[in-house]
């Protein structure tokens, strides 16, 4: 997990108001399923504490994927992480679409189930639909 600082905290962001928010099964397309979960962290061992949380459910564990991204601010700095868990490139997408709704101290998670089937370009579509179906729905 790296963890980059990108600059100040100017304020006017959006915070999670609880700890964990999971919507299930929100996109289908070829046999995979979606899935995304998210809540409010203040630093790496929450992040872990939600990971770890979320793959304790059996069905959760043998998920293709979690793909994550959080922002946090501290100290009047923002620093983001992100992990594709092997669908490259989704957690810059999540990512990218917390900066641009200007969310810290989150962390939020897009679940794959693989369906056999390749996706291409659509699987980031559903990364970022998944994404923005969280931050309109907390």
């Amino acid at each position: 997990m790296k963890t980059n600082q990108i600059g100040l905290d100017l304020g006017g962001n959006q915070e999670p108001n609880g700890d964990f928010l999971q919507f299930e099964r929100i996109i289908t397309d070829r046999g995979s399923k979606y899935s995304v979960t998210g809540g409010k962290v203040s630093g790496k061992e929450d992040i872990k504490t939600l990971l770890k949380r979320l793959t304790r459910d059996k069905k959760y564990a043998k998920a293709t994927h979690h793909s994550w991204a959080a922002r946090v601010s501290k100290d009047g700095q923002i620093w983001e992480v992100k992990n594709d868990d092997g669908e490259t490139g989704a957690g810059g997408v999540i990512l990218r679409i917390l900066q641009k709704q200007n969310w810290v101290n989150t962390v939020v998670v897009v679940t794959r189930w693989y369906g056999g089937k390749k996706l291409g370009p659509d699987r980031f579509k559903h990364v970022q639909d998944a994404t923005v179906y969280w931050c309109n729905h907390h």
